[in-house]
């Protein structure tokens, strides 16, 4: 049963590696956390005894990305302590003052996969609330706590006989759980975690659990995404959730201007040149959508209705806070060179437009950073 859980555990992780490798890139968030709440070991097997024993205290530090909005990954480093009932007792104790012993201290490691219920579902920009479940395999270290004094000896009364040993020894098994965090901005999230686990016993033989204990926990959680939750507003842009700004093409207006020449009044049409027009983009992404094309298209033709001399810059911009500034430059120069290329694709003469990569820049427009990955067409 152990090892199913912990194979399962471990599949998870690699599926949320493997999907934030295969799904468009759309941005990624990095997180930090500390949590801090009880636990106990569970008492299954054995009849006259508690299920749940007294609570212990533990405490942890994570360190996690969200690859996508759905799959990410994260390490939580923890420490705590359980409690094993008296009552649980089916061991001799003449030889050990292991039951006086309470709050049988542990370390841990767990490497959890996420998979974030609140975005599978709903393609909401930032949600009020994540909730969200992980499993993954754990270890945990610390003292064996008991051991038989003998291959499995019994005493004359049918006890086993178990001695103290401070032997230090790790601990492999598997966890999951549930979380429910609260957004109290895009940077921090409070809420609660659940987590369920099964490992061999921190307390060694002298617990009816040795080999397979069933434990869990539930802490009080504060997580910090560095930077803002930049993934899930890509995400949301991607499904068309994010607010933009239009700007509104100019269409070409015709002036009627009227001379007089010797009784004769001749009609000239001078067409109006579009003054600026904006196209955005997804995250990470320099691909013109359709509804972009659409406002291209009346732009080419404006243009070549327009003046022949008049020169047009296209400007491409990178969100500064996704990206270095290596690949934020990269990136705004192909976007703005896939506008020129498609305006030349229209019928526009290339001595009309110039091209200018400004890279990543702070949020231009109504403090958004997705209006900031923008291609600007102005004269």
């Amino acid at each position: 049963m152990k090892l199913k859980f912990i194979a399962i555990a471990a599949a998870l992780v690699g599926c949320a590696f493997t999907a934030g490798a295969q799904e468009e890139k759309i941005g990624t968030d990095f997180f930090i956390g500390i949590s801090g709440g009880i636990g106990t070991p569970v008492t299954t097997n054995n009849v006259n005894a508690s299920l749940l024993n007294t609570v212990g205290w533990n405490v942890n530090l994570e360190f996690g990305q969200y690859f996508t909005p759905v799959w990410g990954a994260r390490a939580v480093l923890g420490v705590g302590t359980f409690n094993y009932n008296e009552r649980n007792k089916t061991f001799n104790q003449s030889n050990v003052d292991f039951w006086s012993k309470r709050g049988q201290l542990f370390g841990e490691v767990n490497v959890d996969g996420l998979l974030n219920f609140s975005h599978l579902f709903s393609k909401a920009n930032m949600p009020l609330c994540d909730f969200y479940l992980f499993l993954g395999p754990t270890v945990n270290f610390g003292s064996k706590g008991s051991q038989f004094v003998a291959e499995q000896s019994v005493d004359s009364e049918g006890y086993y006989i178990v001695e103290e040993t401070n032997k230090v020894v790790g601990r492999f098994g598997a966890t999951a759980g549930l979380g429910l965090s609260f957004n109290i901005n895009k940077y921090v999230g409070l809420g609660l975690e659940y987590r369920a686990g099964v490992t061999p016993s921190v307390f060694g033989d002298a617990s009816r659990g040795r080999k397979a204990e069933f434990n869990n926990r539930l802490t009080l959680r504060l997580a910090y995404t560095i930077g803002g939750k930049r993934g899930k507003d890509g995400f949301a842009k991607k499904y068309g959730r994010v607010e933009t700004v239009e700007v509104p093409v100019e269409v070409p207006v015709e002036k009627i201007v009227e001379k007089i020449v010797e009784k004769e009044v001749i009609k000239e049409v001078e067409v109006a040149n579009p003054a600026a027009s904006s196209v955005f983009f997804t995250i990470g992404r320099a691909t013109i959508d359709q509804q972009d094309k659409v406002r291209l298209d009346q732009l080419a033709e404006a243009i070549k209705a327009g003046s022949p001399r008049a020169v047009y810059t296209v400007a491409g911009y990178a969100d500064k806070g996704t990206g270095s500034v290596k690949t934020n430059q990269k990136l705004s120069e192909k976007r703005a060179q896939a506008v020129y290329d498609y305006l030349v694709g229209k019928g526009v003469n290339p001595s009309q437009l110039k091209v200018d990569a400004k890279g990543g820049v702070e949020n231009m427009f109504y403090n958004k950073a997705s209006l900031s990955r923008v291609v600007i067409l102005s004269k």
